[in-house]
């Protein structure tokens, strides 16, 4: 079998059987293909399972490091280390999850790609936008919009990105019946992996989505809740750009993103006293670790939690 019929068969497993993200797979696709092309040059010839179960780890290694030269030359965007070594991170993860798939399916044994070091990154921090801010982006972003019909929508999908932290892609596969299918205060949403949660409605994203879903052009059940002007599936970029031509405005920095606000939304949420457990299950965290590096972005949370646990908080300045 050719390395490249594996290849589109691993895609599609990761789409429909382990239900990774479409970023994940365009993302992981993306590098097999980059080392499956430096192999079939490595080697001479088109690549095959056999091929691929006899790399060495020297082998893995020597596309590794062409990859980091190739991100290093003049002519490519300037990358920091930081960066380079999250994308070696990414390869290393790619080749894994690939060879996994080859042995669970095609009996594929090459122990190279688990022996293979991975970097050590720095971990991001959320950069969430201040309270104000966030509260005033949904009608700001909807001040700017071109049309009434495009205001409306883009009120009801930045208020509800903010009202209830949900990522910029599940609000986008929402369609219309999914709006009364857990009641009209709670809005069931499909997450990443396939899993469901329910997240409350608050009233002002209540009204929000009621008024775009009003004048909605084609309010039919199985309709995409945030259409675009061709009634289409509103595309990602286009709510991305409305934000940062609003941001552009107000002098907020680049990482004023639909993202910023579902990490706005956690954020304001333990500042106002909710528990870990409660913000990891809202937003659909797998892990309460990822619900963690909240509080290690709040610098006064973290003071206010050392003040009131520690024995000598209230001794000295």
């Amino acid at each position: 079998m050719m390395a490249l019929d594996a290849l589109r068969d691993w895609s599609e497993w990761l789409t429909h059987e382990r239900r990774s993200s479409p970023r994940t797979v365009e993302a992981y696709q993306h590098d097999i293909l980059l080392a499956l092309t430096f192999f079939q040059q490595h080697l001479g010839g088109e690549v095959t399972l056999t091929d691929l179960e006899k790399l060495s780890l020297a082998d893995l290694r020597a596309w590794l490091a062409h990859e980091t030269a190739r991100s290093e030359q003049p002519t490519r965007r300037t990358t920091s280390a930081d960066s380079r070594a999250r994308s070696r991170a990414r390869h290393v993860s790619a080749l894994r999850s690939f060879f996994r798939y080859l042995g669970l399916r095609h009996d594929l044994s090459n122990p190279a790609p688990s022996l293979l070091a991975t970097p050590r990154t720095k971990k991001r921090l959320p950069r969430p936008l201040g309270e104000d801010a966030a509260r005033a982006a949904a009608e700001g972003i909807s001040d700017d919009a071109e049309t009434s019909l495009a205001a409306l929508r883009d009120r009801a999908l930045f208020t509800l990105l903010y009202g209830t932290g949900l990522r910029i892609g599940e609000a986008l596969s929402l369609n219309i019946r999914d709006l009364t299918n857990a009641g009209h205060t709670m809005l069931r949403v499909v997450g990443k992996g396939g899993k469901e949660r329910l997240v409350p409605l608050l009233p002002a994203v209540i009204e929000a989505l009621e008024s775009w879903k009003a004048a909605h052009p084609s309010p039919t059940p199985d309709a995409p809740l945030f259409c675009g002007v061709r009634g289409g599936r509103l595309n990602p970029g286009v709510a991305q750009r409305a934000m940062r031509t609003w941001r552009k405005g107000e002098g907020l920095p680049d990482s004023a993103t639909p993202h910023a606000l579902r990490h706005s939304f956690a954020t304001h949420l333990m500042e106002g006293g909710a528990d870990l457990r409660t913000i990891q299950e809202l937003m659909g965290h797998a892990s309460l670790s990822t619900t963690q590096a909240y509080t290690l972005a709040d610098e006064k949370h973290l003071l206010d939690v050392w003040r009131k646990a520690h024995p000598r908080s209230d001794q000295g300045s």
